[in-house]
């Protein structure tokens, strides 16, 4: 039964941005945002000096910068960020071998076993806040109760509020116990059950909703009407406080990817076809580290009006050598006309497998094979870094331009920029 479990909801509070500041400590108490400093970047993270000013994450750096012209945009570092990330998720571990992370910054934990080690939901997490504090010098908010979604919510009722002169310290840990979830959850916006985007939003003010209670108050058959009969059926249990899902650890990677939204369109096949091959390569790599391959190769193609199209091959034998995975993406990119110009270009795989049983398809024979040749790059990256060799078509007049996990997440660069 749920009402035996201890779920916790651990939330990096404004997790680039603290990271950043850990840093520049200069910039502490002055609004910061990370993400793309670029006239098309997304903002990733902003401090709480920001969010005061109405700044939040996915909004147009543009957009920002009105609402906060004072503010310093820093650029986004992926690596780094998964670093910190991989030493929390660490200090995560040593409470509970259950740890499911979401995300880099946040996590559930199923501690219903580590009680008699450690005490209860709301002390464990007291002791997981002091931890990742006095070890990483960052602040997390937790949420404690007896399901995912419930914990979920409670951690964002546990964070500190945003104000110019910065953070207001909220109550760090929230504990929702077994019995209260009703309580708890019939105040709060319809908005805030997963699943409930703009759309279903629309459906059901349609209805007279507005809160969670009034969802839970609807009978089953009108959600249904509304929004089909799956999602009327959970989403009506989640109203309830219902949601038997447990901790799943380890999950299976479902694909990977690369995406990188550029500073001006690109018109000519021939960049897009250099663009594909980098991003090709970079995921290629990311396989191998891995120990996956994959059956299906994927483009994504936004142009200048944001129309936005995918282009999908699903292969006989699964691959995970760079040239394989350019040769099909650029394939798929050779369907599509970029002369209206491409705002973004997206390169993933899925349908991945443990790559040691991977076996040579009839179309390998006599062809040159890549087995050897890559293991040879992976040697090279990993002494001397993922910079030191790349595909031909990644070569520019600055050098080798090699994709890295994280690049252009969030737009195009310009560096740091000062307010004026």
């Amino acid at each position: 039964m749920s009402d035996d479990r201890t779920i916790l909801h651990v939330d990096m509070d404004a997790f680039f941005v603290s990271v950043e500041l850990l840093r520049r400590p200069e910039l502490r108490g002055r609004p910061v945002v990370v993400g793309g400093t670029g006239m098309r970047g997304v903002v990733a993270a902003a401090s709480y000096e920001a969010r005061a000013y109405g700044v939040f994450s996915a909004m147009p750096s543009t957009q920002a910068r009105r609402l906060c012209p004072q503010a310093v945009f820093l650029p986004g570092d992926h690596d780094h960020y998964g670093e910190v990330s991989g030493r929390v998720m660490d200090i995560f571990r040593a409470y509970t071998p259950l740890v499911e992370p979401l995300s880099l910054d946040e996590a559930f934990l199923d501690v219903t076993g580590a009680r008699r080690l450690f005490g209860e939901g709301a002390e464990i997490g007291r002791a997981i806040r002091s931890e990742v504090e006095g070890r990483e010098g960052l602040t997390c908010s937790v949420g404690v109760a007896a399901t995912k979604l419930v914990a979920k919510l409670a951690s964002e009722a546990a964070k500190p509020r945003a104000s110019p002169t910065g953070p207001l310290p909220g109550a760090g840990v929230r504990v929702v116990a077994p019995g209260d979830e009703q309580g708890f959850l019939r105040p709060l916006p319809a908005r805030a059950l997963w699943g409930v985007g703009p759309a279903t939003l629309g459906k059901l003010e349609r209805l007279g909703v507005r809160t969670v209670g009034d969802i839970a108050d609807l009978p089953e058959a009108a959600l249904v009407g509304a929004l089909g009969t799956a999602n009327g059926r959970q989403l009506g249990l989640l109203a309830r406080g219902v949601d038997p899902r447990p901790v799943e650890p380890d999950q299976k990677l479902k694909s990977i990817g690369h995406e990188e939204t550029f500073a001006h369109d690109h018109h000519e096949p021939d960049t897009l076809a250099r663009e594909a091959a980098r991003m090709a390569d970079a995921v290629a790599w990311r396989l191998r580290r891995q120990g996956l391959v994959a059956r299906t190769v994927t483009v994504k193609v936004r142009f200048g009006d944001f129309r936005t199209v995918t282009r999908s091959t699903t292969l006989a034998a699964p691959i995970d050598e760079g040239p394989a995975v350019t040769r099909h993406a650029q394939a798929l990119l050779a369907g599509l006309d970029p002369s209206p110009g491409v705002r973004l270009l997206g390169v993933t795989v899925s349908g991945l497998l443990e790559g040691a049983g991977r076996q040579l398809s009839f179309d390998d024979a006599g062809a040159p094979s890549w087995h050897e040749a890559s293991g040879a790059i992976d040697a090279i990256r990993e002494r001397y870094g993922t910079g030191a060799i790349g595909p031909a078509a990644a070569v520019g007049r600055d050098g080798l331009r090699v994709k890295r996990r994280g690049d252009g997440q969030w737009g195009p660069d310009d560096g740091p920029v000062q307010p004026g």
